[in-house]
């Protein structure tokens, strides 16, 4: 099994539209993030993490061919906002797309992306199979058995994901101790932070690092990096060995 960044930014990207700020104008490609995204690869499937503005890019830059099924973490554009882009799937294998997500996130596709619901939708149109799925139970996609982790991102649900022995989760503030328990024994752990600040509905750098210890996986990739963390390779120095910051195209197999 192999997760691969998409992308590990924010809803902004890196580089911030007019911001030159050292990150921003860096040269270092891990400096250059695109909205965050992630694909699971598993016995020649691929699993899609949130579809983004830049989902084009990504499948492109990663010479993806194929999605097998897709999961939405929650209806933040910066998560969603991509699914016109499923389109090319749907024309080259002739099948409509397996999205996983809540009722609230389909909710909020089915008024983004009306002319797909439609009882007769115009012919081009991307197509989807929205397949409800809740916190509190496991299901199947792509061969795979999923654990949904619920987060609160402020005072908003998201869904986090654990996939063998991988758990992937963005978009959190805090965690509570019965989701932690459900993550705990995996060896990569994918988390978001956000910045050295805190934020009102993001976890800080010293935030994901205290959740780090509590939960000890083998491995931590942090992910959604604001250009105000600070540059990679400076942040990456002061990291315990068991930790760094995700960048976009890195892979990682368990």
């Amino acid at each position: 099994m192999k997760i691969t960044f998409l992308g590990t930014g924010t809803s902004q990207g890196i580089p911030v539209i007019g911001c030159d700020c050292e990150v921003c104008v860096s040269n270092d490609p891990e400096n250059t993030r695109l909205r965050t995204s992630a694909m699971i690869s598993a016995n020649g499937k691929n699993i899609v993490i949130d579809v983004g503005p830049d989902f084009r890019q990504q499948m492109l830059s990663n010479n993806v061919v194929d999605v097998d099924s897709i999961l939405l973490t929650h209806e933040h554009n910066d998560h969603v906002i991509g699914m016109d882009d499923v389109r090319p799937f749907n024309f080259r294998y002739r099948r409509d797309m397996p999205v996983y997500c809540t009722t609230q996130v389909m909710d909020s596709l089915k008024k983004r992306f009306a002319y797909a619901f439609m009882d007769n939708p115009y012919p081009g149109a991307p197509r989807f199979q929205l397949k409800k799925i809740t916190a509190h139970s496991p299901f199947e996609a792509a061969g795979q058995t999923i654990i949904p982790i619920l987060v609160m991102h402020g005072r908003m649900p998201v869904l986090g994901f654990r996939v063998g022995d991988i758990t992937y989760i963005t978009d959190a503030k805090t965690i509570a101790d019965s989701e932690i328990e459900k993550i705990k024994g995996t060896k990569i752990l994918v988390l978001n932070a956000l910045r050295l600040e805190e934020h009102h509905s993001h976890l800080s750098l010293r935030e994901a690092l205290e959740l780090v210890e509590r939960i000890r996986p083998e491995q931590t990739y942090f992910t959604h990096i604001s250009h105000k963390m600070g540059l990679a390779s400076a942040i990456n120095k002061k990291l315990p060995p068991d930790v760094t910051l995700a960048y976009d195209g890195l892979s990682v197999s368990v």
